[in-house]
């Protein structure tokens, strides 16, 4: 396996000691550096090149949002895995939109975040289950919202057919949701008895239409049109 070059940013000198140290000793990592906030991590990155940077949210002088928004912009192949302790879904939404490809909540174990940087390494998406709940119903609650009409005289709806965004076929949607729930081509494939060619085709017609660079941004579009499929992310 590939060594992964880790770069560790939080404003909390024991939690980056002891994320450093777990690494350190871990053979399949190499820890790169550390940084107290988010202006640092993205200084940081640029001279570094880590494949992955573990971002808190919460940070001094720039958040990890806006570290990781930067960062995805200037350097599209550095992944982001954010850890933090907030799992509300404005924070969630937030770093998927920027750009977060994993998304792990503080309470995590040690091979939890092990087995989330090696995914999101591999460009795969990493959420923790707890989170992809808050998200489930964050989108469940706006799409309540935005559906029920305030006017109880309004005339329904011609079709209830749901209208897929940017053109996507039913399929290309399926495939999107799939991604957003942390699978792999690979995986989409097994779960949709086609071929693995079929699934890139599905995805390279798919990133275009929704104005997506890469599977971090597709996974954020996932989620902010209620396209994940509801259940337990694979890990």
């Amino acid at each position: 396996m590939k060594l992964i070059r880790l770069l560790i940013a939080d404003d909390h000198p024991v939690v980056r000691d002891g994320l450093s140290g777990m690494f350190a000793a871990d053979p399949g990592f190499e820890v790169l550096g550390e940084a107290a906030d988010g202006a640092e991590a993205v200084r940081l990155a640029q001279a570094l090149s880590p494949d992955v940077i573990l971002m808190d949210l919460r940070m001094p002088r720039m958040d990890g949002v806006e570290a990781t928004r930067r960062l995805r912009a200037s350097h599209p192949e550095i992944k982001v895995v954010v850890l933090t302790t907030y799992a509300d879904d404005h924070s969630v939404l937030e770093a998927l939109r920027a750009g977060a490809l994993g998304y792990l909540t503080k309470d995590a174990g040690a091979d939890e975040i092990r087995q989330a940087l090696q995914r999101v390494a591999s460009g795969q998406a990493s959420l923790d289950p707890a989170v992809q709940m808050y998200l489930v119903e964050a989108i469940a609650t706006t799409t309540t919202t935005t559906t029920t009409s305030p006017d109880a005289t309004s005339d329904p709806p011609v079709s209830a057919v749901p209208q897929l965004p940017d053109g996507l076929t039913p399929r290309e949607a399926e495939v999107l949701g799939l991604i957003g729930a942390g699978l792999s081509n690979t995986e989409i494939a097994a779960q949709l008895f086609v071929s693995e060619a079929t699934v890139k085709s599905h995805v390279n017609h798919m990133l275009p239409k929704i104005g997506a660079r890469d599977r971090a941004q597709a996974v954020g579009y996932a989620y902010r049109h209620g396209l994940v499929p509801p259940g337990p992310v694979r890990r």
